[in-house]
């Protein structure tokens, strides 16, 4: 210790608390003294940061962009697809200038072919209260029940209150409905995905509505991960996230959830931890009753970069995640598989290029933002905002991906 006699108390402090971070690491321990859940993309580590993942391929990538904006409403965000009626359809957020400024509205396009795409409009205008404040609205992902589709989107004001949530129907693709409340306090991170039950739940922040309604527009509950004591005001928008977590003494701040069904009938929702300090895995709620009740996060070995994230399933029943795994500034976009649900170890570069963005905005960025896919006919597709400002689409071949 006589080379530590020069240092303060505190300072000791501080390099044993590293020293014990780092000895939990090598132990398969978080910082709260756990196991971690074995959930894993095989990442390699250094300084327990995730820096490279070992065979990763590149496959054959099509893209193409749905919406590049030159001087107006320059910000665009949280896109989601999906292939309806013989067309492929995507909406995202889209702002004048800024992340999540009112006046934010939900953008529609749709695509015969994937390559050609019609001119984004509006599905839902911005919009204003009864003061006549224009309101935020964020595209929230599609469902399709029968010959059906709903688009939904959150909605709240300008200091994140009265968060609820909406949609609109269509069965033609052209023509909408008017806008119909859904009864529930969320904006949500995807839309709403059927179980194996039937069953269909909305993947939130810190809340998993679902609802037994196949048409999805009706019977929302809320449940999460929130405390029993914060569920008569519970709301889950980008701000209320910080709350839960705080209230619960939580290392991390768990938000933007996706999830996936294993065989045994087990839901796993993965979570983003927006916690800078601790953000380089991914964190864990399950599900052993259909999503009625979830059990209490905890971190896995799963690497994250402070991104958003996409979970599904190929045809040949591997599980697929689609996100920012390593690197910087929300790149490269990696595709990982797994047989079992557990072990990620198949990796597949989607994107790793550069996109110059042509305006500046409030908290824009990131060349692979926030993706969502779908798996359709022979290809799995992924769109992406790229600086949130562009959208673009990419597609591979279900043939590329053989083991």
């Amino acid at each position: 210790m006589r080379k530590y006699q020069h240092m303060q108390s505190g300072d000791i402090r501080k390099i044993t608390a590293a020293m014990i971070v780092v000895a939990l690491t090598h132990l398969g321990l978080h910082a709260e003294g756990g196991p971690r859940n074995p959930i894993t993309n095989c990442v390699e580590w250094k300084n327990d940061r995730p820096v490279s993942l070992p065979g990763i391929r590149r496959p054959r990538v099509e893209s193409a962009f749905i919406y590049q904006p030159t001087a107006e409403w320059t910000y665009s965000h949280h896109q989601s697809l999906t292939f309806f009626n013989g067309r492929f359809y995507a909406i995202w957020s889209n702002g004048r200038q800024d992340e999540d400024a009112p006046g934010q509205r939900v953008l529609v396009a749709a695509s015969e072919d994937f390559e050609h795409w019609t001119t984004p409009r509006p599905l839902v205008d911005s919009v204003k209260d009864a003061d006549g404040v224009e309101r935020v609205l964020t595209a929230s992902g599609f469902h399709q029940a029968e010959e059906t589709l709903v688009a939904y989107f959150g909605n709240y004001g300008p200091h994140k209150e009265t968060t609820h949530l909406q949609a609109v129907t269509t069965v033609d693709g052209e023509r909408w409905s008017a806008v119909r409340e859904m009864g529930v306090p969320i904006n949500p991170n995807h839309g709403p995905q059927r179980t194996a039950s039937g069953r269909l739940i909305i993947s939130g922040n810190i809340s998993f509505p679902y609802t037994d309604d196949p048409t999805g527009l009706a019977g929302w509950r809320m449940t999460g991960i929130y405390p029993d004591d914060m569920a008569a005001t519970i709301k889950d928008d980008p701000a209320s996230f910080w709350e839960v977590a705080k209230h619960q003494g939580w290392p991390a701040a768990l938000c933007e959830g996706s999830f996936y069904q294993t065989g045994d009938g087990v839901l796993h929702m993965l979570l983003r931890n927006a916690a800078k300090q601790n953000a380089h895995r991914l964190w864990l709620t399950e599900s052993r009753d259909s999503g009625a009740t979830w059990s209490k996060p905890g971190e896995t070995d799963f690497s994250d970069t402070n991104a958003k994230f996409h979970f599904g399933r190929l045809p040949d029943g591997r599980f697929y995640y689609v996100g920012n795994p390593v690197g910087r500034a929300r790149t490269p976009l990696v595709l990982s598989l797994s047989r079992d649900g557990t072990r990620f170890d198949r990796h597949y570069i989607l994107g790793d290029t550069h996109y110059e963005a042509r305006r500046s905005g409030q908290s824009k960025g990131g060349e692979y933002g926030y993706p969502h896919s779908i798996v359709h006919g022979d290809h799995l597709y992924v769109v992406v905002s790229r600086q949130k400002e562009a959208v673009e689409v990419l597609r591979v071949a279900l043939a590329e991906l053989r083991d």
